[in-house]
């Protein structure tokens, strides 16, 4: 229960207000994790208060310690943890299991938010609120202030809220709770509790201006660059239930940069998605995985040619985004509608004219909208229905494509039992004259997610002409396969683990036209959590039977043999409470070919100097002896080629925080991959493979990458940030192989080097804030 309040309270972290002493305490927390239920003992005991005004909720958190002196309080920019320890409100306005608003604060005064689903929490989503902490003789302090324009609620004159807090003893790896959360029940999101008390409030105005101008200078060897570019970002309550966010002339520049690697596969490579405005709320849009936001202004869906006397001199690599808006929110009844909408340019490609000298240009992509709806229906606090389509619209004959899909995620009351599935139909108007397609996909599953055995099993059907790709990914179709898992957990330690967790897993994957074996894979593997908070975990997959690879020849009807193998790893991390601590993961394949085996090492040491000083480097390196894979055509045969293959990464971060709202940056990835063919072969309609002595094209590949990112940014203001960025880049591709990493490096830097100089800034304006000013 809490109470209303006309007095002003500082954020300070004192609780000096008379006002503090008349509020309900709220205490006798219960561990999480590890030891899943246990209360909290009294020299670590946590009360916490809670008062409300017109414009905000107040909350005080008295954290006790009896060892004030060994709290770990590492700080970081804002949304990292780090090492240290933290506190939490989470608050669901509706109070209806479906969706909490999370507000963290850590011992080093950092804050953290995020929107909370079951599964998913969503820490790209930043809201404006108030914070402050304090070490004290007894423990420490944590005095918050959250707006209203940072929670969604009703407009109910009474209000019920679900609401809980968090605890986090990071010395003794302790999670702890207000209200109890069971383990032994499937969902966590229903586990709350319940704030009464708050009346007579009403949602404010969310509207919110975040305009923002940037500055680029950019130089390689064709010179430099200079460009200024300047755009806005709105936020809008529509109601108290639903947002607009909407994005005019966007800039992603200072974005991360993309991990590339030297792909040989027949599949394209995947990128992680970057973009705040295609990050942040977007769990939603995300049911039934139709969405691979990167296709937004990513490559053109087709390619210019040259004719006889033609080349290409430039295909583009990306498109401009012209603008992006989003929808989405939940109402009272559960229904859940997101709308994602956006629009990118005409592009084009250029070609010159070897003979004539004369360049055109040719369009690749025409002006294209892309769209998705999702409706998706909550009861009973865990279940839920959805509907979901995505759409591509271009302009004139080129392709367009629709996906639609049915997605249910069905409980029993006790959170225990679960059933899901979906149907999915899609339809591709094809390019030009090429004929259309349509397609489905559709898989149902059924297991049980509670306690200490838990289990599944399910299956998956996708028809040949099934295709999500041009706003998904999907690099497989036309197979069917059956799967089920089982796992065993300790919910509590014991003498020798605080967690443990042994899992098997049985996939079994057919071809639909031939029912030939794509892939059968059985597999064991362990993870644990020792005493000392060390990790360890291990497994082994095998692959027991011959099977058929549909995709590696990159012709259709044509397959590969894939011989049966054994994989195994160990996973050990030491950890990061210490100063140093150190990742060690050793892999093995071994398959029954004779010499065709592949081995790795992953080793990731990080020292934390102080609590603002950290440095980690990762050194990832992996060889495959005798791979096979597709090379090329020739007019009558597809040829494949036995290859010695080889990678190695580096990668450097450093972190050093001047304060919760200042910090600089260092990332760094070197990154070099080569294949080495030692032998040709031709691929037979069984699928063997046979010497081919008179395919004479060269086809090694050496290809190496580097990316250097210095950066420091300064939250100036709520919601504002200037941010300042180095980076250099270089890519190196060439057929010819050294295998000495020094000349592969010397080589990557001769002529390739490309340097980005920029400086952005974002100022939140803040509608409420404003108004009465004009």
């Amino acid at each position: 229960m809490t109470k209303k309040i006309s007095e002003n309270i500082s954020i300070d972290g004192k609780f000096d207000e008379e006002i503090w002493s008349t509020a309900q305490v709220a205490t006798d927390f219960v561990m999480y994790e590890p030891d899943n239920g246990k209360p909290i003992s009294y020299e670590k005991r946590t009360e916490v208060k809670v008062l409300y005004n017109n414009d905000a909720i107040y909350i005080a958190a008295t954290l006790y310690d009896d060892e004030p002196d060994k709290i770990l309080k590492e700080m970081t920019q804002r949304d990292y943890f780090g090492t240290t320890d933290d506190f939490a409100v989470f608050i669901n306005g509706f109070n209806d299991g479906q969706q909490d608003f999370r507000f963290y604060v850590t011992a080093a005064g950092v804050q953290l938010d995020c929107l909370s689903t079951e599964g998913n929490d969503d820490y790209s989503w930043d809201a404006i609120w108030d914070s402050e902490v304090a070490i004290t003789e007894f423990g420490w302090v944590v005095e918050m202030k959250i707006p209203y324009a940072a929670l969604r609620f009703s407009n109910d004159e009474k209000q019920t809220w679900g609401i809980n807090f968090w605890r986090d003893i990071k010395r003794d790896r302790q999670k702890y709770t207000w209200n109890p959360i069971s383990l032994k029940v499937g969902s966590l999101m229903p586990q709350t509790g319940q704030l009464d008390g708050i009346e007579n409030i009403k949602p404010p105005t969310r509207l919110f201006f975040i305009p923002y101008s940037s500055y680029y200078a950019e130089s390689n060897q064709n010179g430099t660059e200079n460009t200024f570019k300047a755009g806005l970002d709105i936020k809008y309550g529509i109601n108290d239930s639903f947002t607009l966010d909407a994005i005019l002339v966007p800039d992603f520049g200072q974005t991360v940069y993309d991990n590339v690697v030297l792909n040989l596969g027949p599949f394209e490579q995947q990128f992680n998605e970057n973009r705040p405005f295609f990050t942040e709320g977007i769990d939603l849009f995300t049911k039934g995985n139709l969405l691979y936001s990167r296709r937004i202004g990513g490559v053109p869906s087709t390619y210019a040619y040259g004719e006889t006397d033609d080349e290409v001199a430039l295909n583009p690599s990306a498109i401009n985004i012209i603008n992006a808006t989003k929808v989405s929110g939940r109402t009272s009844g559960g229904l859940g509608i997101g709308v994602l909408n956006a629009v990118t340019e005409k592009t084009y490609a250029t070609i010159n004219n070897t003979i004539t000298g004369e360049k055109r240009e040719v369009l690749v992509e025409p002006l294209t909208n892309y769209n998705v709806l999702v409706l998706d229906q909550r009861f009973n606090q865990n279940s839920s229905v959805s509907f979901v389509n995505t759409n591509v619209l271009r302009a004139g004959e080129f392709r367009d494509a629709n996906v639609s899909a049915i997605v249910y995620d069905l409980n029993t009351k006790d959170n225990k039992f679960n059933l899901l599935g979906d149907f999915k139909y899609s339809f591709i108007n094809e390019y030009q004259d090429y004929d259309n397609r349509q397609g489905i996909n559709s898989s149902i599953q059924v297991g049980k997610r509670g306690g200490v055995w838990r289990y599944n099993t399910g299956v998956q059907y996708i028809s040949d002409d099934y295709d999500s790709n041009d706003m998904g990914i999907l690099n497989m179709n036309n197979y069917h396969s059956v799967y089920a898992n089982l796992s065993y957990r300790i919910l509590n330690p014991n003498a020798n683990f605080n967690t443990f967790k042994i899992s098997t897993h049985y996939y079994s994957e057919f071809q639909n036209t031939t029912g030939r074996l794509q892939r059968a894979t059985m597999d064991i593997d362990f993870s644990s959590t020792t005493k000392k908070n060390d990790f360890i975990g291990a497994a082994i997959y095998i692959h027991p039977f011959e099977a058929y690879d549909f995709y590696e020849p990159r012709v259709a009807e044509r397959f590969s043999i894939i011989p049966r193998y054994i994989y195994s790893n160990i996973y050990f991390s030491s950890n990061y409470n210490r100063k140093f601590a150190v990742d060690v993961i050793p892999e093995l394949n071994i398959t029954e070919e004779k010499d065709r085996i592949a081995y790795g090492l992953t080793v990731a040491p990080r020292y934390r100097f102080n609590n603002k000083f950290l440095i980690n480097y990762n050194f990832f390196i992996n060889r495959f002896n005798n791979d096979r894979g597709w090379v090329g055509y020739t007019s009558d045969d597809i040829i494949f080629g036995q290859r010695e293959r080889r990678t190695i990464i580096n990668t450097l971060g450093m972190k050093y925080s001047l304060n919760p709202k200042m910090t600089i940056n260092l990332s760094a990835r070197y990154y070099w991959s080569y294949a080495d063919y030692n032998q040709y072969l031709t691929l037979q309609n069984d699928g063997s493979l046979t010497t081919n002595s008179n395919f004479t094209e060269f086809e090694d590949s050496n290809f190496s990458t580097w990316n250097f990112d210095l950066s420091y940014s300064w939250w100036f203001a709520p919601g504002s940030q200037i941010s300042v960025l180095y980076r250099n880049n270089a890519t190196d591709f060439r057929t010819d192989i050294d295998n000495t990493i020094s000349k592969n490096f010397k080589n990557l830097f001769e002529n390739n080097l490309n340097n980005i100089f920029s400086v952005s800034i974002r100022y939140f304006i803040d509608y409420n804030t404003i108004k009465n000013k004009f």
